[in-house]
């Protein structure tokens, strides 16, 4: 039970001996037998998704997912989308079995606050059971401290929260599509309500996607009635988890635009552009990009082979094939003789404009996803359109990189913090030094899309190469057979400069004529 009350000898509640009108979640709450929430409930919010329902429809969290006000919630590693939602929590005092709507009230015995937590990444594998995406541990904290609910009208109290000291959510019973008293009687038209139960009513407009140290607060209060009853502010600090998920055992988590929409409740929050009724949620993918097959698997051979074979090599094999725009121009390496191989992981920015920056610029805007979602061994290539006049990372993103394992970043743009970059050790192929912050000339707009870089064409999954002589990028279907060409190549090449060392003249040596030819083959038992 997580609500001490006492009952006359005809079974009417009476005040507890202590505070009737609240008390400390930390000493009445046991773990509750069931925590029943409704998916939508609040108009604005309903309005925020666009689909108003016309009955109340719910979900079960476990019970091991309550936590207490000062706790903390933990992103698991590899996810992105874990969003708050304030809310109301109703406690119920007595058992509710097929009550009345006008019944319903006094079956409560106490509200408090909430924050139903849930974790987008996981939301479209659970169906709408929300088992795994809402069910983590501590995903359901209440309190700090209970109020009686028979000091308060269920028509008249208000759910506010805080993302660290920054209102997002204000909003009151007065605009919720379904009363609590419904959602009482509602469900105990199913099944028994018992007490200690708890019932999560629904959070409204202002959720959104939290990031490890923010620290939210929800406070739920009753402003009209007398004394002000409260809740008090109840405190969850976000932490980053370190063990992932293993893929043997399930699903791993995925996002897609229409999850990073409706976690960060619009495209415009979650860096998205919007399309016209903000309904396929596709805005930032045209229909080319949609065609981009998954990136190719780069081998730990092909990746020998590509480490090998100089960038030369390389395009002169592309050449070979046809392929004579496979240079991304312009762009040095950061630590000399640093050398990259892997697959890219694309990130585009658009030309400043005021209102873009302001959708799209802030929050967990394009260029963070792309920085904390880079896989080990792939490269982030940044379209930032030859600009060299500010910066597209710093230390920190290159940091992350580098902590996720990142083969290295090619941007045609600038970068800042450009000698910490390089004490990171993430190799950076860009235009040079430049120390102005995101804001200044560009927009981060999108990841994982077709860009221009340096004049090249890239797609996600494209082979990256780069070393002193530059950048270039090789189709996927052509890496293998490019590779093995090349590092050939630099064979017969090593023997034809022991040749002209010699003394021979390059004349019929370089290439090899027939005569030529002949000899290589000879001495090397025809190492092409």
């Amino acid at each position: 039970m997580i609500y001490d009350f006492e009952y006359d000898a005809q079974g009417v509640r009476t005040t507890p001996q202590t505070s009737a009108r609240r008390r400390p979640v930390t000493e009445t709450l046991h773990r509750p037998g069931k925590i029943i929430a409704i998916h939508l409930s609040y108009a604005s919010r309903a309005d925020q998704r666009g689909r108003r329902p016309a009955s109340p429809s719910y979900f079960f969290k476990p019970a091991s997912s309550v936590g207490v006000s000062g706790g903390t919630v933990e992103r698991p590693a590899g996810t992105e989308l874990l969003a708050f939602e304030g809310e109301i929590a109703l406690v119920i005092g007595t058992a509710a079995r097929r009550v009345s709507l006008d019944e319903a009230w006094a079956h409560v015995g106490a509200v408090t606050a909430s924050n139903d937590l849930g974790l987008y990444d996981l939301r479209a594998n659970d169906k709408g059971s929300n088992v795994r995406s809402k069910g983590g541990d501590g995903y359901t904290p209440l309190g700090p401290e209970l109020i009686d609910a028979r000091t308060v009208d269920p028509a008249a109290l208000r759910v506010r929260a805080w993302v660290n000291g920054e209102l997002r959510q204000d909003d009151t019973t007065a605009g919720l599509i379904f009363p609590l008293a419904q959602l009482v009687a509602d469900l105990s038209q199913h099944f028994t309500l018992e007490p200690g139960d708890v019932i999560l009513t629904g959070t409204p407009a202002g959720s959104s996607v939290i990031v490890p140290g923010d620290v939210v607060e929800v406070e739920v209060d009753a402003p009209d009635a007398p004394g002000a009853p409260t809740s008090g502010r109840l405190v969850t600090t976000v932490t980053q988890g370190e063990i992932p998920f293993d893929e043997t055992l399930g699903s791993l988590p995925a996002v897609d635009d229409l999850q990073r929409t409706e976690a960060w409740g619009s495209a415009e929050a979650a860096g998205l552009a919007p399309t016209p009724g903000e309904g396929s949620q596709n805005a930032a993918r045209t229909p080319a990009d949609a065609a981009i097959p998954d990136p190719s698997p780069l081998s730990p051979e092909l990746r020998a082979l590509l480490l090998e074979a100089p960038t030369a090599g390389l395009s002169a094999q592309l050449r070979k094939r046809g392929h004579h725009s496979c240079f991304i121009d312009g762009v040095s390496v950061n630590i000399p003789g640093s050398k990259i191989v892997g697959t890219a992981k694309t990130l585009r920015f658009v030309p400043f404009r005021e209102d873009l920056f302001d959708s799209h610029g802030g929050g967990y805007n394009a260029q963070k996803r792309a920085f904390d979602a880079v896989e080990d061994g792939e490269v982030i290539v940044i379209e930032a359109r030859g600009d060299a006049t500010t910066g597209t990372l710093g230390d920190i993103l290159a940091l992350r990189a580098k902590t996720r394992g990142a083969a290295g970043v090619v941007t045609d743009g600038g970068v800042r913090d450009f000698d910490a970059v390089a004490e990171i050790g993430l190799p950076v192929f860009s235009q040079g030094a430049h120390p102005s912050v995101l804001g200044r000339k560009h927009v981060p707009w999108d990841v994982d899309v077709t860009i221009s870089c340096g004049g090249a064409t890239v797609q996600p999954g494209d082979i990256i190469v780069g070393d002193s002589d530059g950048v270039i990028v090789i189709p996927p279907s052509l890496a293998a057979e490019v590779a093995a060409d090349a590092v050939a190549q630099e064979v017969e090449d090593a023997w034809i400069a022991e040749q002209v060392a010699a003394g021979h003249p390059v004349d019929g040596l370089f290439p090899l004529n027939a005569e030529w030819r002949a000899r290589y083959e000879a001495a090397t038992g025809g190492a092409r």
